[in-house]
């Protein structure tokens, strides 16, 4: 989704984003729940959540692509509703799957969009080929995209994306399934936007990844913001800090993790992949970081005399994953689809045909 770029963002100062009680229901399901949001202009914004939080359709209501049943949003301070195609002048789209023809070259593609948002043929051509140039896709320039790797898909959805240099870009789960280099490809990407002065919107279900790029974080569960802010005010909002422990033997990690808990005072233990690894959030009776420090030397002690054996132990800020636990109550690693996510975005998808 991108348009000729008739207006730029008004010179207020104001936010690019202002949601209050955003609402929409598909049948009886509340996918979104009275959402309020306040994004910054220039900065990247993300929204965390699983799947089936209420991501997508937030955005795609932002996007003027759902109407609302229910609250506001204006983009740069026009209402998605009433004043829906000044707010398209304004933002681009790239969803979570590829909206590019996949049996035209990556030149053709861009052209094609250029001409269609009202390039002359020759700077079409021109500006195809600087982004092209620009996210790394020049030697695959005349193949046909269905013989793209995953990353260059995304790379080159995003580089359709701003081909008119929108204000506001929205990013829906831009690197799901993309192996670890194709990642960091499209979070250099990302830099790159919003250092030319593109506010970025970015939905994601990968923690790293809005540690990584976003300055303010939204988590999203059951369609409800239930936490934002700030990297760090997330992060101090569930603790002083989390023990990392490594034992030598597995055998161990049941003891260790009563051990931890009662030196914790009842902190709550998340058992990592690794049989021998654990990690314990430290409380908040811990006031600040001497009191995490003097838990987590009581908690070393105990683990010794316990004749426990420890390779590795550690006191660090407490993770975005265990932020997400702690407010969610669950991990945050994508669950596949269920019956009812399916029937949602049916639900989404004709809802979106008949508007």
């Amino acid at each position: 989704m991108s348009s000729k770029q008739p207006h730029r963002s008004p010179g207020s100062g104001g936010p690019a984003i202002e949601t209050a009680g955003l609402v929409k229901t598909f049948g009886d399901n509340r996918a979104v729940d009275g959402v309020d949001l306040t994004v910054p202009a220039g900065t990247v914004y993300g929204v965390l959540g699983p799947n089936g939080a209420g991501k997508t359709t937030t955005v795609k209501m932002l996007a003027t692509l759902l109407r609302p049943d229910g609250g506001q949003a204006h983009v740069f301070g026009h209402d998605v509703v009433r004043e829906a195609d000044t707010v398209r002048g304004l933002v681009s789209l790239t969803g979570q799957y590829a909206s590019v023809d996949e049996d035209l070259t990556g030149t053709e593609n861009l052209v094609l969009l250029a001409r269609l948002t009202g390039h002359g043929k020759k700077a079409a051509y021109a500006r195809a080929e600087q982004l092209l140039d620009a996210f790394g896709l020049g030697e695959a320039a005349s193949r046909q995209v269905k013989n793209y790797s995953g990353g260059m898909r995304r790379r080159i959805d995003i580089a359709a994306s701003i081909l008119n240099t929108p204000d506001l870009l929205f990013l829906d789960e831009p690197t799901t399934g993309l192996d670890p280099r194709s990642r960091n490809q499209v979070w250099d990407i990302v830099r790159a936007v919003v250092g030319h002065g593109t506010t970025v919107l970015l939905t994601t279900q990968y923690l790293d990844e809005a540690d990584q790029l976003a300055s303010r974080i939204a988590v999203i569960d059951k369609g409800r913001v239930i936490a934002e802010g700030t990297k760090g005010e997330l992060k101090a909002s569930v603790g002083a800090g989390s023990v990392h422990v490594r034992l030598r033997h597995a055998e161990q990690r049941a003891q260790a993790e009563e051990v931890l808990r009662r030196a914790l005072d009842d902190a709550r233990i998340q058992l990592e992949a690794d049989p021998v690894a654990l990690t314990a959030r430290v409380g908040e009776s811990a006031a600040g970081a001497a009191g995490a420090a003097e838990q987590a030397s009581r908690a070393l002690a105990e683990l010794a005399r316990t004749g426990i054996t420890v390779d590795n132990f550690s006191l660090g800020q407490p993770s975005l994953d265990e932020v997400f636990l702690a407010l969610t109550g669950h991990p945050s690693e994508p669950e596949p689809p269920q019956d009812a996510d399916l029937r949602k975005e049916a639900d989404l998808r004709k809802e979106e045909a008949t508007a």
